[in-house]
């Protein structure tokens, strides 16, 4: 799950000027399905304790768009299990996915964990995913980002989740994990991979709004806000 900006550029334009996302390829889409039994097979030797903002709770029955920090993205579907689980509602949810030909493997695990991939990022077909982003949250899905992926500078917000909270009116509702058994891998966000047996803090904190008629400067406030706000509820 990738951060989008409206703005963005194009990697790989067709002759019609639609950018086309890399699809994975038969040996990335079997490693996707390693990596998806990988995972399947540790979340369940997790030991998860978990904590709501009350706002989370009382905006249960509207979608809203979940953002969580990059190097935490091998739990992003678990925790958004648990929110289901929690509102008592099978909830749909459509996540931002690089156009890279990692983003084509990363497609294909989220879609073998029932989730919509939407292909785009800050360099990406950006304006594209925006919109579809947009139509997926009308048809009542929540949506998820990585807000400092996938290049980052990492634990920095950029702006392209606001511009999208702006747009479909939906709430963020910052996500926090604390993985107590893991490796770091050596990648720019340090990506965290969970251990089996782990215990792990799972945190909904207080939703951000940003209204319809934001300036930029309520814009650039409420991605400071929201950045404010994801340092606090997630600790290496």
């Amino acid at each position: 799950m990738t951060e989008v900006a409206p703005g963005s550029q194009a990697q790989r334009p067709s002759t019609g000027g639609v950018v086309v996302p890399h699809s994975a390829t038969i040996g990335r889409r079997l490693l996707a399905r390693a990596i998806y039994t990988f995972l399947w097979v540790i979340e369940h030797t997790m030991r998860y304790r978990r904590e709501y903002h009350p706002a989370v709770i009382e905006n249960q029955n509207r979608p809203v768009i979940f953002c969580i920090w990059h190097n935490r993205l091998a739990l992003a579907l678990p925790m958004h299990g648990n929110y289901s689980e929690r509102v008592g509602q099978d909830r749909q949810l459509a996540a931002m996915v690089s156009a890279s030909r990692d983003g084509g493997m990363l497609a294909r695990i989220l879609e073998l964990f029932g989730t919509q991939p939407v292909r785009g990022s800050s360099s990406r077909r950006g304006r594209q995913a925006l919109l579809e982003l947009t139509r997926w949250s009308e048809r009542g899905y929540d949506l998820a980002i990585t807000p400092d992926g996938p290049r980052g500078p990492r634990y920095v917000v950029q702006p392209g989740i606001v511009a999208l909270a702006q747009i479909t009116g939906r709430p963020i509702v910052p996500g926090g994990l604390r993985i107590y058994w893991k490796a770091c891998l050596k990648s720019w966000d340090r990506f965290q991979v969970p251990l089996p047996f782990s215990r792990v803090d799972m945190s909904f904190g207080e939703p951000l709004t940003v209204p319809r008629n934001a300036s930029e400067e309520d814009r650039e406030a409420a991605r400071m806000e929201l950045q404010k706000r994801l340092l606090a509820i997630n600790t290496d």
